[in-house]
C-alpha cells in the first residue's frame, strides 16, 4: 500500500482528478501553486500534503491545516474584544521579536484593530525524501515516471524530536511578547505530535484550557470521512511563557510595543486576507 495519502489536496484512495492536479500543481488550501519543489527540478511541485506513518495519517505541509478556515474559527473565542459587525482578517507572516508569526487573526472595525491573536502552524518534518513514494503512487495510477525514481528504495521517517524542540523554543521566544500585550498565541498541531510532546517533554503542569492564559495549543484529529481526510479539533490546553519555559528550561526577554504591532496589522488590511468560511 502506498504511503502517500494526499497529493495536491486529493485523497489518493480516490484520485479521479489526479491528472488535472499534476498539471496545475495548485494547493487548494492556499489557492496558490504548491511551494514545495525539487531542487533538481524547480518547476516540478512535490505536492505531498499527507503521508501514512506508523498507521497514522500524518500531515507534512502546514497549508493542509487551512482546510475550511476551521483552525481560525476555533480561535475566535480568544478575541475577547471582538463584537458582531467587526470584520475579520487572517494576515500571514507578521514579524515580531522572536521571529515571524504564521498568521494573525484580527478583529477590525472601521479599519482599526480591535483585537488579535497570533496563530502558529506546525506539521511534521520528515527525514529522507517522500519523492520515490510519490512516484510509485503515480505509477500505480498509470502515469509515466522515471524508472530511477521508483527504483530508489530509501524510505522517509518523521523527525519528531527536532520538530518538537524547534517549535517549543519558538513558542517560548514569542510567548512573552503576547503575554506582555495581554493577547493570545495559539499553536496548531496534529494529535500524534501533541501526544509526542506531551510524552517526551515536561507537560504534566499544563492541564485544561483557560482563556486568561496567553499561550494555547490546539490539537487536531485527522481521519477518513466521506472518502476524504478531515480535520477536527481534538484537544485544547493553555499555559503562559513560564509554563513553556518549564517544559524546556529556557528564558527569553522579547517585547514589542502594542502600537507598533497594530500599525503593522492595519497596513495589511485588504480583501485577500478577509476571513471567509466558504
Amino acid at each position: 500500500m502506498n504511503k502517500i495519502k494526499e497529493l495536491f489536496g486529493i485523497y489518493c484512495d480516490n484520485s479521479a482528478n489526479l491528472k488535472k492536479a499534476l498539471s496545475q500543481q495548485l494547493c487548494p488550501y492556499s489557492g496558490k501553486r504548491c511551494y514545495k519543489t525539487r531542487k533538481s527540478k524547480p518547476n516540478t511541485a512535490i505536492g505531498t500534503c499527507t503521508v501514512q506513518y506508523q498507521k497514522n495519517n500524518i500531515i507534512i505541509c502546514p497549508n493542509r491545516l487551512l482546510e475550511s478556515n476551521q483552525i481560525f474559527i476555533d480561535c475566535l473565542h480568544l478575541l475577547t474584544l471582538h463584537e458582531p459587525g467587526n470584520e475579520l482578517y487572517v494576515i500571514p507572516e507578521v514579524s515580531i521579536p522572536g521571529g515571524n508569526v504564521d498568521y494573525f487573526l484580527v478583529s477590525s472595525r472601521d479599519e482599526q484593530v480591535m483585537d488579535f491573536a497570533g496563530i502558529e502552524l506546525q506539521t511534521m518534518d520528515t527525514t529522507g525524501t517522500v519523492w520515490p513514494e510519490r512516484q510509485r503512487l503515480l505509477k500505480e495510477h498509470g502515469f509515466s515516471v522515471d524508472a530511477a525514481d521508483i527504483e530508489n528504495k530509501k524510505s522517509f521517517g518523521m523527525n519528531w524530536k527536532m520538530t518538537a524542540k524547534t517549535i517549543l523554543i519558538q513558542m517560548h521566544h514569542k510567548s512573552e511578547t503576547f503575554e506582555y500585550l495581554n493577547k493570545h498565541l495559539v499553536l496548531i498541531i496534529q494529535r500524534p505530535f501533541f501526544e509526542y510532546i506531551s510524552r517526551e517533554f515536561s507537560f504534566s503542569h499544563i492541564q485544561g484550557a483557560r482563556i486568561g492564559d496567553p499561550v494555547h495549543i490546539h490539537s487536531y484529529d485527522f481521519r477518513e470521512k466521506d472518502s476524504r481526510l478531515k480535520l477536527s479539533l481534538d484537544k485544547r490546553i493553555s499555559t503562559n511563557s513560564s509554563g513553556i519555559a518549564r517544559s524546556l528550561g529556557l528564558n527569553a526577554h522579547t517585547k514589542v510595543e502594542l502600537e507598533e504591532l497594530i500599525t503593522t496589522l492595519e497596513q495589511k488590511f485588504n480583501d485577500e486576507y478577509r476571513l471567509s468560511t466558504v
